[in-house]
């Protein structure tokens, strides 16, 4: 039987999130549409645990699922090799400064969330432990990260016009060309010489907005971490995105 002819992805589809039989069984698929694509690409997003289709403007969903099925046994082993999703709450560990702090429940207690002996102490109703969590992480990344960007800014001419922390799912941070500094809140989560990679790699684009010899020499100048830190994002970085 004759399928209709294929037409574009609206823009009202970009981010619809459907589950799509492949070889390799259901797999959940995220679709985007970029204006800048000049081409159909895929890639795997460890925070949702589902694949996200890039395609141009006037692609197509057909063009997108033969692109699928093409690589249905990467995104199989991809998504298999995930690490586990890890929730906020009572008894869970998560990391903090890269050290295992366990997440304990105290409704009695007050002020929020508090650090005390390897544990994260949470007040309140239990309703609102995730929460309340995500708050005090997102408040600390950017009190800890913020310790970096005044280290790092001091060898600099130029300093940040603007931190910012969001949840990113693609990179740790970004650098723009008015100077907004833009980094991962999960970074709190990483080893402060991991944050102090990342701090530096972004602040270099201060002066270099490429990835030249000339950007390098200038990463390596503001921190000694690199080669240590490329490795543990590359090996334990998609856990952080697992998490909460």
């Amino acid at each position: 039987m004759s399928r209709p002819p294929a037409t574009p992805l609206r823009r009202d589809a970009d981010d619809a999130v459907e589950v799509i039989e492949l070889g390799c069984g259901p797999v959940p698929v995220r679709w985007r549409v970029s204006r800048r694509a000049r081409r159909l690409s895929l890639r795997i997003d460890p925070s949702g645990g589902h694949v996200v289709v890039t395609l141009p403007p006037r692609a197509s969903r057909s063009t997108g699922r033969a692109l699928l099925g093409r690589h249905s046994d990467w995104i199989a082993g991809r998504l298999a090799a995930l690490p586990s999703r890890i929730d906020f709450a009572d008894g869970v560990c998560i990391p903090l400064d890269g050290l295992t702090h366990r997440i304990r429940h105290d409704p009695l207690s007050r002020g929020g969330v508090r650090v005390d002996a390897g544990m994260l102490v949470v007040s309140g109703e239990a309703q609102f432990l995730p929460r309340r969590l995500s708050d005090f992480l997102r408040a600390e990344a950017r009190r800890r990260l913020a310790v970096h960007v005044g280290r790092i800014g001091a060898g600099l001419e130029r300093r940040p016009r603007r931190l910012s922390i969001k949840d990113v799912r693609s990179r740790w941070g970004s650098c723009t060309a008015d100077g907004t500094l833009m980094l991962s809140w999960r970074l709190v989560m990483a080893p402060p010489t991991v944050q102090d990679y990342v701090v530096a790699h972004e602040m270099a684009h201060l002066s270099h907005m490429d990835h030249g010899e000339a950007f390098w020499r200038l990463v390596d100048r503001l921190t000694p971490n690199r080669l240590m830190a490329e490795r543990w994002l590359r090996e334990q970085g998609p856990a952080l995105l697992r998490i909460g």
